[in-house]
């Protein structure tokens, strides 16, 4: 018995040490870790959270497999791992403020990349700065995000919405489409609301003459929109201009189209790609949209754009729209900003601000073109943007996009240390709108 107890506790020993043994071999592999924050329900969810979710699940394991194209094919982040988190961001900025500070304090993550809602955006960037702790907007619209605020530690990789409603009316004068009148349709949040200041500055711009009509603010996530469409065509306008998106934009393009909307004016839609995949031909042929970049069927032709692309598709059956290529361009600019701070730091993880000085001021290639961190102390970038007009194509079986036009970032948006609205109302003084060509091919499926 004697023998047989002692056999037991040297067992129970050499378990004890393996587990620790164990622990000590999983803590040694330290990870790069990333929060990424985006719509995974709710009416934001099918056409843009998702999306952008599992462009960020294919390219993450691009990186950590080492199958990226260069400058992307260092294995990881400097050699580290990514381990990633997925977050919902749906339930309003106060639970998001929470589970901001949950991946930071609790999960310990060295970045986080997300936010769609510019509401969220407003309300989880001064939160990051004050706990110093490293933030990417990869998305969210509004410019007052860093026009009317100072940060160290918070980037937007991705341009803002001023950029969308100055190439949607400059495309309107190119192409002479004659515009006497205009309406409008905007959700009533911080997007909408600088989306229709933002239109209606351009239209005074170079539509001096056009005179607004029906302006219609419906609260986010409002879904139906019978009085408004009535509205819209009872007064009926040359031109009716909106930024709605995803579920919203949407219902009301299955709700107004049936009615003859788009067959009585020109519709003009300022981020509407994401949802052509989706609505297939139920979307009005004609229909002039934007996709907030060089995104999808509008991305330049690159080797680097094909990959993302045959990337994606392969992986979804669907090919990438705007969400996911805003979350690509802001992964791979996180991507070489750390590699360098890496190195910066004689190939160590690196603390807040060496990360943060090494993407402030960067710019890198995307499948979307270049990416700049122009504006806001390098803080929020600038980049080429297009519109193009929706074509059913019975052949594909999809909604296709022709009359391509691309315009240059510095075309679109406002040079350094001018305020969006202050430019716009300046007659965009200092822009220069050399290139890229005019008439551009839409990407091939």
């Amino acid at each position: 018995m004697i023998f047989f107890s002692r056999c037991i506790a040297i067992s129970r020993w050499w378990c004890g040490a393996l587990c620790v043994m164990w622990a000590g071999s999983a803590m040694a592999q330290e990870t790069f870790k990333i929060g990424i924050v985006s719509f995974l329900s709710g009416q934001a969810a099918e056409s843009f959270g998702i999306p952008a979710v599992n462009g960020a699940k294919v390219l993450v394991d691009a990186f950590n497999k080492g199958q990226a194209p260069a400058p992307y094919n260092k294995p990881g982040i400097g050699g580290l791992q990514i381990e990633a988190i997925y977050i919902d961001e749906a339930g309003g900025a106060t639970k998001q403020v929470q589970e901001l500070r949950n991946l930071y304090e609790r999960e310990k993550v060295d970045v986080v990349v997300g936010y769609v809602g510019s509401g969220d955006c407003l309300a989880v960037a001064p939160v990051a700065e004050e706990l110093k702790k490293f933030l990417i907007l990869y998305d969210c619209g509004t410019p007052r995000i860093f026009e009317d605020n100072t940060f160290r530690y918070v980037f937007r990789t991705a341009a803002h919405a001023t950029m969308d409603n100055v190439a949607m009316a400059r495309y309107l004068q190119a192409r002479k489409i004659p515009v006497n009148s205009y309406s409008m349709i905007n959700q009533d949040y911080a997007w909408g609301q600088d989306s229709r200041k933002d239109f209606m500055l351009s239209m005074a711009n170079l539509y001096p003459q056009a005179k607004p009509v029906v302006d219609q603010l419906p609260k986010f996530g409002a879904g139906q929109y019978g009085t408004e469409i009535s509205a819209l065509m009872s007064q009926p306008a040359d031109l009716i201009h909106s930024s709605l998106w995803g579920g919203d934009l949407q219902a009301f393009i299955l709700q107004s189209a049936p009615r003859g909307m788009f067959k009585k004016s020109q519709v003009v839609l300022t981020a509407a790609d994401h949802v052509l995949p989706g609505l297939g031909n139920k979307m009005p042929d004609g229909t002039i949209i934007g996709a907030r970049g060089a995104y999808g069927l509008m991305a330049p032709p690159s080797p680097l754009n094909t990959w993302w692309w045959e990337l994606y598709s392969k992986a979804y059956n669907v090919y990438p729209v705007q969400a996911p290529y805003r979350m690509a361009q802001a992964l791979m600019g996180l991507k070489l900003a750390a590699e360098k701070a890496m190195a910066a730091n004689k190939g160590k993880k690196p603390s807040t601000e060496i990360l943060a000085a090494s993407l402030r001021g960067s710019e890198w290639v995307s499948p979307a073109g270049t990416i700049r961190m122009a504006l806001s102390n390098g803080q929020q970038a600038i980049q080429d943007t297009a519109i193009g007009r929706t074509k059913w194509s019975e052949e594909k079986k999809m909604v296709m996009l022709e009359d391509i036009q691309r315009f240059n970032a510095t075309c679109v948006n406002p040079p350094l240390n001018v305020k969006s609205e202050d430019w716009l109302k300046s007659g965009f003084a200092g822009a220069k709108c050399d290139a890229p060509a005019a008439n551009a091919k839409p990407a091939k499926k």
